[in-house]
């Protein structure tokens, strides 16, 4: 089973990838622009046919992928298309251009990718990533709505007997702790609260928050036993609770003081609707964006665990190996089978939300940084036209080459050190 889950996350990465370069191919095709090649992967290629003026092929490292569109980037202020340098860095930005042009043919001057306006070209660029982001809500919503996901729900796991600080590394009572209020109310195991102080909810994160709104209040609680509702009266206690971050997730060792019940929520698997869904996937993308913008401050971690046996956190940045890992390991869960296929698409979802944050920063070579590029190429135009001054022309991007070069360096090296740590010492999901 384990090598079933690595094959299914390898189907959809693949998939991922061949879905993204088809947003670049199609509207690059929409505008004219000519494009020689589309390659799924790196490397030697293993199979290639050519439809038209396309080369279509699989290559045989399955870690991205690429279209190739004729001149990417303008000639140098000579006009010439090719010209050497004997300083490096001129160097890279003159390859850069000659590449760019490589394959021209007479009749490509008029399809050329830097002589299309600025708004088709970000159209261009911005289509990969939002075919991944297209493909991340569509997997989500398929998950949210057909299959459900586990959560907690407003049903009654168990019952503590006692009030104890969450901040305590204990889960025995003493003689000195008072009893809880879920206790002295006559809460049950199997009971499902349905209201909480004549507010009625069937959401766990709201009653969370309701319970911890109404420290030291006497409250009345509407619960389901048994078929009938039955209502009962509870003080709730003031305690060292865990706290909440934006999203309703738990922070790690940080507490608040606030209302406590004293009851474990049991977990079920909820089928979403598309309004629960909508938000489900909007805190999602929030707490991406904010791992993303983390990343860098993990590294440190990341290298310990990689080097020095320390401990992998499940929030440590995770690689294609990694996640091909956690993808063989959903299925050899003892879950039901719909659940792991449930898991799956997650986690190929995930991967596709994570795609699109990261090509959407503004550096080159990620397709966000040629979206900067032909915006900051608009913006000097209309500046230029409002202040009546000469067009300044099509802004050249080769002249960012070294900057690109440097950064791609930056991910190789991030990208070593975590295949390093999948390897090593992966991240397992419990």
């Amino acid at each position: 089973m384990m090598v079933l889950g690595i094959v299914v996350f390898a189907v959809g990465l693949l998939f991922s990838i061949a879905w993204h370069e088809l947003g670049h191919l199609s509207t690059a095709k929409l505008f004219g622009i000519r494009v020689p090649q589309y390659m799924v992967g790196f490397g030697p290629t293993l199979w290639s046919r050519k439809k038209g003026e396309t080369e279509y092929g699989v290559k045989a490292v399955p870690l991205g992928g690429y279209i190739r569109m004729i001149g990417m980037f303008p000639p140098g202020p000579d006009g010439k298309i090719e010209a050497r340098s004997t300083s490096p860095w001129r160097g890279m930005i003159e390859d850069a251009r000659s590449a760019a042009f490589e394959e021209l043919c007479p009749g490509d001057e008029t399809r050329l990718f830097y002589t299309r306006k600025p708004w088709k070209r970000v159209i261009v660029m911005f289509a990969g990533p939002f075919m991944n982001l297209v493909l991340a809500v569509a997997l989500f919503l398929t998950v949210l709505m057909g299959f459900g996901i586990s959560q907690q729900t407003t049903a009654v796991s168990s019952v503590s007997q006692c009030v104890i600080s969450q901040s305590e590394n204990r889960d025995k009572c003493r003689d000195s702790d008072p009893a809880s209020p879920a206790a002295a109310a006559g809460l049950k195991a199997g009971d499902r609260i349905v209201a909480f102080d004549g507010v009625r909810t069937d959401d766990w994160n709201d009653l969370s928050d309701l319970i911890r709104a109404h420290p030291g209040e006497a409250v009345s609680i509407v619960v389901d036993r048994d078929g009938r509702e039955r209502t009962l009266d509870a003080t709730i206690a003031t305690n060292q609770v865990a706290k909440k971050d934006s999203h309703g997730q738990v922070v790690e060792g940080e507490y608040v003081t606030a209302g406590f019940l004293g009851f474990s929520a049991a977990t079920g698997v909820v089928k979403q609707d598309f309004g629960d869904s909508v938000v489900w996937m909007t805190d999602r993308v929030g707490e991406a964006a904010d791992a993303l913008a983390a990343l860098p401050g993990k590294i440190p971690a990341l290298w310990d665990a990689a080097f020095d046996g320390g401990e992998r956190k499940p929030d440590s940045p995770m690689g294609v190996v990694g996640a091909a890992r956690v993808g063989g390991e959903i299925f050899t869960l003892d879950i039901p089978p719909t659940q792991q296929l449930a898991m799956a698409l997650m986690l190929v979802a995930g991967f596709n939300l994570s795609l699109f944050l990261f090509n959407m920063l503004p550096l080159l070579p990620l397709d966000g940084g040629h979206i900067a590029g032909a915006a900051w190429e608009s913006l000097r135009r209309n500046v230029a036209r409002v202040l009546r001054r000469p067009d300044p022309g099509p802004f050249d991007v080769a002249k960012l080459m070294p900057v690109a070069y440097v950064v791609a360096g930056i991910f190789v090296c991030f990208t070593i050190l975590v295949l390093i740590a999948d390897v090593v010492n992966p991240v397992k999901i419990s």
